[in-house]
């Protein structure tokens, strides 16, 4: 299991968002996984879906915040 922040982050996001984020420079990417941690550590709904199935938060976060990226 990646412990690296963008290491996780990446692996979070399906293929295809992990493919463009992972040619972005590496500032951009730790920036995006930071936003990812904060989601994750923010979010009470987060939280339950984290108990049911931890890849399952972490993947519903990385989609939120590529979606605020693209807003």
């Amino acid at each position: 299991m990646p412990t690296d922040s963008v290491e996780r982050f990446l692996a979070a996001l399906d293929p295809e968002h992990r493919e463009s984020v992972g040619a972005k420079p590496r500032a951009e990417q730790e920036r995006l996984a930071a936003a990812w941690e904060r989601e994750l550590e923010s979010d009470d709904e987060l939280d339950t879906l984290d108990e049911l199935s931890p890849p399952a938060a972490e993947a519903e976060a990385a989609r939120r915040v590529l979606e605020r990226e693209t807003d």
